[in-house]
């Protein structure tokens, strides 16, 4: 198969039917195990029921990963290929759902499990530092940790991709593999690590699955759409005026069937302003 065609790891859909898949356990807790610098017990993933039949009705629906690891943490991952500017708002928005809803009705505050949310990112959040950061929740006094119950990941693929040489702890192994940038390097994980192994059969037999690819093709098709229609709007937002220039927008999106959700979230728009446009349509 041609690599320039091929679909990537980083195709949300793709990467959830590796790590996400019953059976495959093993791969997730070895990939958690790099990031997160813990020795994990067990792990249970937190299944979307109908995946395929989510996406067909919308395309553009978040498809990240969730997972309760050692029953006292909830972990979420979400891979994302375009830049939004809107990476830190948007994590801080997830993870708070997430911290929310894990708290069982009567239950004490102090039983609220800790939720880490691990963003992997085809692009670069912050100009500097390494390719892997953390953030947490700090107190300004000596920068002391107000609570260990927060936790998000950045991983940047570009800068992975600079800082990669010479480089090769468990995680930059797994990176190998996920941003698949040098198939001798992916072979050379897979040699010292049976997990990366598991993980590129499984990705190798989705790429060459026909009704895989298709909805990993339609979910890619989707992304980059609305990708274009997103740079479409900017430019005749900044010709005809900011506010001229989300309704434009809109209408594009509109005339793709996007959902309304979606067209809030990028255009800022009311939902009674979308549809008031959609009437006018």
């Amino acid at each position: 198969m041609n690599r320039e065609t091929q679909l990537k790891v980083t195709n949300d859909y793709i990467f959830k039917k590796i790590f996400a898949k019953k059976g495959n356990e093993s791969i997730l807790k070895d990939l958690l195990n790099s990031i997160l610098q813990i020795k994990i017990k067990s792990i249970e993933v937190i299944a979307d029921a109908n995946l395929e039949r989510q996406l067909e009705s919308n395309k553009l629906g978040i498809l990240d990963l969730k997972a309760k690891v050692d029953e006292d943490t909830i972990v979420n991952i979400e891979i994302q290929i375009i830049n939004r500017y809107n990476m830190i708002e948007r994590t801080l928005f997830y993870w708070s759902g997430l911290y929310y809803n894990v708290l069982q009705k009567g239950a004490d505050y102090k039983e609220i499990k800790k939720v880490i949310a691990i963003n992997i990112l085809d692009y670069n959040e912050f100009e500097e530092g390494p390719y892997h950061e953390i953030a947490k929740l700090r107190r300004e006094y000596l920068y002391k940790i107000l609570t260990d119950k927060i936790e998000i990941h950045f991983i940047q693929i570009p800068k992975f991709k600079k800082q990669r040489k010479d480089m090769k702890t468990k995680l930059d192994m797994w990176m190998d593999f996920i941003s698949q940038i040098d198939e001798k390097e992916v072979k050379n994980a897979m040699s010292k690590n049976k997990e990366i192994k598991k993980a590129q059969e499984e990705y190798e037999y989705l790429t060459g699955d026909e009704e895989e690819r298709r909805i990993a093709f339609l979910r890619e098709k989707a992304i980059r759409d609305e990708n274009s229609i997103f740079d479409a709007g900017k430019d005749i937002g900044r010709k005809e005026g900011k506010e001229e220039g989300k309704k434009e927008i809109a209408k594009s999106m509109l005339k793709e069937k996007m959902p309304i959700e979606t067209i809030i979230k990028i255009t800022k728009l009311s939902r009674k302003e979308i549809e008031k446009i959609e009437k006018e349509m």
